[in-house]
């Protein structure tokens, strides 16, 4: 099954959807870890929710989706790219058990980061208050963008799929009146969809089964998959930033130098003749 990201609007309204997805690419995510079944799920939604906020970027560039807590899972993160590549990775949560979404990320902290690769780099961080991870995208699109939005999330380990309405800014043509009409109606129908039928539907299907007395335009999908963004150039310039002197004496502990890439696992090894040039490289 290809994975997918579908947008739609309803016309003669301010409200776009978009809907999403994920098999292939959420397999890839969690087949380079062990996780418990609790984390792969919850990573699940994690991936699919940045999936889903990706379809905002207007430019190059990246959106993460993360949570730092102080609960099971210390941290959780899911990356979308504007070319429609994705990677997420949990660490340290190998002992997470609970079902319940506020022990897992207890005092926890939301935080959405945009980074264009041109351009100011933007983040925004709201407390995780919330029972699952929807409610606390809602709220933060509350806060933070002042956008009503409402997200539905599900995942079984298999795969994880994701739903999203939002206004769009007011038309000239709907009234305020309208506007608020409009989205009580198209939020209420989207509330009667269980996590069984998001995971199991076709887009056609559930949007036909939400909305087949409404207008909805639906536009060409964009496929997603997963793609580190790891490189054996990025792994360098880390490198660098811990300077030469710490790189000669853990090359002369060890002899090389050994990274592995937390996503997907690549393994790097540089010895002191790649690092020498490093530096001389740097130094021209």
């Amino acid at each position: 099954m290809t994975d997918q990201l579908q947008r739609f609007i309803f016309d003669n309204t301010d409200i776009r959807g978009e809907i999403t997805r994920l098999e292939n690419s959420y397999q890839e995510t969690i087949s380079h870890h062990n996780y418990p079944e609790v984390v792969t799920h919850l990573l699940g939604e994690f991936l699919a929710a940045a999936t889903l906020l990706s379809a905002t970027l207007k430019f190059d560039g990246t959106l993460t989706l993360q949570a730092r807590s102080e609960g099971e899972i210390p941290l959780i993160m899911a990356e979308a790219s504007s070319d429609h590549k994705l990677r997420a990775i949990a660490r340290e949560a190998d002992a997470a058990s609970s079902h319940d979404f506020t022990q897992l990320l207890a005092n926890g902290q939301l935080i959405i980061t945009i980074d264009p690769k041109q351009g100011q780099r933007y983040q925004g961080i709201v407390a995780l208050e919330g029972n699952n991870l929807s409610e606390c995208l809602e709220a933060y699109f509350l806060q933070s963008e002042q956008l009503s939005t409402r997200v539905w999330l599900a995942s079984n380990g298999q795969q994880a799929v994701g739903m999203m309405l939002q206004e769009l800014p007011a038309s000239e043509a709907i009234t305020a009146e309208q506007r608020q009409q409009h989205w009580q109606h198209i939020t209420k129908l989207a509330e009667t969809l269980t996590a069984e039928e998001l995971l199991s539907l076709p887009f056609d299907q559930l949007l036909y089964r939400l909305y087949h007395q409404e207008q909805v335009r639906l536009f060409e999908p964009d496929i997603m998959a997963f793609q580190c963004s790891c490189s054996e150039t990025r792994t360098l310039n880390a490198l660098r930033t811990l300077g030469k002197e710490e790189l000669d004496r853990i090359l002369a502990e060890t002899g090389t130098i050994d990274i592995n890439c937390e996503f997907c696992h690549q393994h790097y090894r540089f010895d002191r003749a790649a690092i020498s040039d490093l530096f001389d490289t740097t130094l021209h």
